[in-house]
């Protein structure tokens, strides 16, 4: 997996709609794209969700970052190490490292008053 990196501007990603449980059943139901028969609109509302699931993807790395640097941080009494947080992860160690300094960067980025 590449190194996580943090982009400066941020995407405004589609609203993700509501997906009833029956039609997530339906293997060919995604979003209501199967709806769509004009090719134009087809493709903006899929470039939309790809670009949604890009920024909820790279949001949700920086939070996953963020909880491996707090867990590993050695002023917690019940701190973690990078192979525990690897394993809860289902991270390699060498990984886990990365993700935690990548996660104390995103802490000193954010100021004092967050960390």
């Amino acid at each position: 997996m590449a190194e996580p990196e943090r982009t400066e501007r941020r995407l405004r990603p589609a609203p993700l709609l509501f997906e009833p449980s029956e039609a997530v059943t339906d293997p060919e139901h995604f979003f209501d794209l199967e709806s769509i028969d004009d090719p134009r609109e087809l493709l903006t509302r899929a470039t939309e969700l790809t670009l949604a699931f890009r920024a909820a993807q790279e949001r949700a790395v920086e939070f996953q970052a963020l909880a491996a640097a707090q867990l590993a941080d050695p002023r917690r009494f019940d701190r973690l190490s990078p192979a525990a947080i690897a394993a809860r992860a289902e991270w390699t160690e060498d990984y886990a490292r990365k993700m935690i300094e990548f996660g104390e960067s995103l802490q000193r980025e954010s100021g004092p008053e967050q960390a």
